[in-house]
């Protein structure tokens, strides 16, 4: 009896989740519900209300890629093609996978469509490039390593970086990534006699900046000489990724000396 009971709560909780997932779908009546109601109804509630909302053997990611692959195929690139790939978007199909599903299609479709459904899909996600996939996309505009996450000196950062160590001889150096918004705690590199720190910029846009001084812009190719014994920070500018090289400067009696952190307010100041 007790079995019984479980086995019908069972398929009633997959019941309940099956209506969750059903789509609403307006579109058909909504464009031609007066003109072809018989169309609509087919759009709105077979296509979308029952097709789509078979979710038992493929998921609404699953269909998203199919339909996308088969309107590109039939080089379908208007409208219809911008909705699924939102759609797509949507049910969990990412920025990375949109560009390998569509490179994977030009080689069976052609390369004309492939160029024009690339069109569409950067419009669709280039406006929240977010995670991993912002990360693959900052990577590859840089010939350095992002590295692993910069754990050891997690407590001196605001938000995330990552640390590549590039040469641990003769001028030991390495990249530090920044996610956009991410910078260090003001501190000082301190050294008796030499000492200090040079950064380069690599990728992206970030910022450099002295106690009591403006802050200054760092792009790829800029070069910021740091002296020992100042009050300084640099990280990311809050829309961008950045990455830089930092050399250490030798020096005796050197080590660095975290302070307190960039507070939000000095930070936004400076945008």
């Amino acid at each position: 009896m007790n079995r019984v009971i479980i086995t019908l709560i069972s398929i009633t909780c997959i019941f309940n989740l099956m209506a969750q997932t059903k789509i609403v779908q307006t579109a058909g009546r909504d464009a031609l519900g007066e003109f072809a109601p018989e169309f609509a109804y087919l759009n709105d509630d077979i296509l979308f209300g029952e097709i789509w909302s078979r979710n038992d053997l493929l998921s609404l990611r699953d269909r998203s890629l199919v339909t996308i692959s088969s309107l590109i195929s039939q080089g379908i690139t208007d409208n219809s093609l911008t909705y699924h790939l939102r759609e797509a978007k949507k049910n969990g199909i990412t920025r990375t996978e949109a560009a390998e599903i569509i490179t994977h299609i030009a080689f069976y479709a052609g390369w004309p469509k492939a160029w024009a459904a690339f069109r569409l899909a950067k419009d669709v996600w280039n406006d929240d490039i977010k995670g991993e996939d912002a990360k693959a996309a900052f990577q590859r505009q840089m010939i350095f390593p992002i590295g692993e996450p910069n754990t050891s000196y997690a407590k001196y950062f605001i938000g995330n970086s990552y640390l590549a160590q590039i040469s641990d001889s003769q001028i030991p150096f390495a990249n530090v990534t920044f996610e956009p918004g991410c910078r260090n705690n003001w501190h000082i590199h301190k050294a008796e006699k030499g000492g200090g720190q040079m950064l380069i910029g690599v990728a992206g846009r970030g910022w450099y900046q002295e106690e009591g001084k403006p802050a200054v812009v760092i792009l790829p190719g800029t070069v910021i000489h740091i002296p020992a014994n100042v009050k300084h920070w640099h990280g990311a500018a809050k829309d961008s990724w950045f990455a830089h090289l930092a050399f250490a400067v030798p020096g005796e009696e050197s080590e660095n000396v975290w302070l307190e952190p960039v507070t939000d307010e000095q930070y936004l100041s400076i945008e």
